[in-house]
């Protein structure tokens, strides 16, 4: 039985320890509040500041696990480097998560490895954000470039709405880092997760793609597979996004699963960003696939066997619940039956002890994404 630390216990963790436990592993959670989702079916758990690299050396230190899985960005990534050294598994890798950590750092290695992608600047005061408007024009994109769920992030379409995004950036950020990236505009056709396995030994491995539709940088609604009419365009991307997810993947290095997003224009795959884990849009496998993208990380970190078998995608789709107004109480749930009372409709309410807006507060899955959105649209957090 190993002993597995979750640096952050949101949603996404809870799926990880249900699918770890599964497995007969010990998981403690962490988290920056008590009773985050992840706590809620692990062994044991601990509140502290992440971004504190004094408090992650204590629990660490007091429970030296085995295995380190981050959850999240907003940690003191620069610690993960000395218990990896001292022979604790850090997954991915120390690199992986410190380079992620930022948008900067995986959008210069994604540069530098030669990857596609939109043309961006960086900037951490006024002056340095005004010139990257004017260098990269509009409209463009702005983020903090540490963030999560994409708080901070506004599309600027002229100079009166610029000022605006950079303090919206800035007042959105995760960490101590005030800088912004501000990127080339992308008129897409299609964006997509492409779930990229490493093993600690044996091939990557690529799960069918994921389309997603986003609004304020976070998603709305995913499904599997993603599909175009055009079967010859499909095999394109597919075989273009493959060979760049494996390119960067290969870079970071370790053993586990990567959401590594893309936008998809006419016949061109564009890198647009990564995450060293089991990805938001990647919730609609809890419903498309054999196992989950939870159960593939689980045992990939763990260095258990996958077949490509394990990767069976029979098609679903995935719609968020979001808490829609200001508050920070406790939730309530109305209409969970109606939607349930929709043919095929699964839903998972993640207990979250508190409400903000847009907070997202649970998934519908379905077989199809109108049924799915639908019955999503039933559900009311008040």
């Amino acid at each position: 039985m190993k002993r597995i630390m979750l640096l952050g216990s949101g949603e996404l963790g809870k799926e990880f320890v249900i699918s770890a436990k599964r497995l007969g592993h010990f998981v403690i959670a962490v988290d920056s509040y008590n009773d985050a989702p992840a706590m809620q079916v692990a062994d044991c758990n601990a509140v502290i500041n992440m971004l504190d690299s004094n408090q992650l050396h204590t629990i660490i230190d007091a429970w030296m696990p085995d295995i380190i899985v981050p959850e999240i960005e907003a940690i003191a990534t620069e610690v993960l480097y000395d218990y990896e050294a001292a022979g604790i598994q850090v997954v991915p890798s120390a690199r992986a998560v410190n380079l992620t950590m930022n948008r900067d750092k995986i959008r210069d290695r994604a540069d530098e490895l030669g990857l596609r992608t939109a043309k961006f600047g960086y900037a951490e005061n006024v002056d340095e954000f005004t010139q990257a408007v004017l260098n990269i024009g509009f409209p463009c994109v702005v983020k903090p470039v540490m963030s999560s769920s994409g708080k901070g992030q506004s599309v600027v379409h002229n100079a009166d709405e610029a000022r605006v995004a950079w303090d919206y950036a800035v007042n959105n950020m995760r960490g101590d880092r005030k800088k912004v990236i501000v990127e080339e505009f992308i008129k897409f056709d299609a964006e997509i997760t492409l779930l990229t396995i490493k093993q600690h030994t044996g091939p990557t491995l690529f799960c069918e793609p994921i389309g997603h539709v986003q609004e304020r940088g976070d998603y709305q609604y995913s499904w599997q597979p993603f599909i175009p009419d055009n079967v010859e365009y499909t095999n394109s991307i597919l075989a273009q996004a493959q060979a760049m997810a494996e390119i960067i993947t290969d870079d970071l290095g370790g053993a586990g699963l990567f959401g590594v997003e893309f936008f998809i224009r006419d016949d061109e795959v564009i890198f647009s960003e990564l995450s060293p884990r089991p990805h938001d849009t990647g919730m609609v496998t809890l419903r498309s696939q054999r196992y989950s993208e939870f159960d593939l990380h689980a045992r990939a970190v763990l260095g258990l066997p996958i077949n490509v078998t394990d990767l069976n995608c029979n098609g679903g789709a995935s719609a968020v619940v979001l808490y829609q107004d200001e508050g920070d109480h406790a939730p309530k749930y109305e209409g969970i039956e109606d939607a349930m009372n929709i043919e095929g409709i699964d839903v998972r309410i993640f207990g979250k002890p508190f409400v903000r807006k847009y907070r997202r507060m649970g998934v519908v899955l379905g077989d199809a994404l109108e049924s799915a959105r639908n019955a999503a649209s039933l559900i009311r957090v008040i």
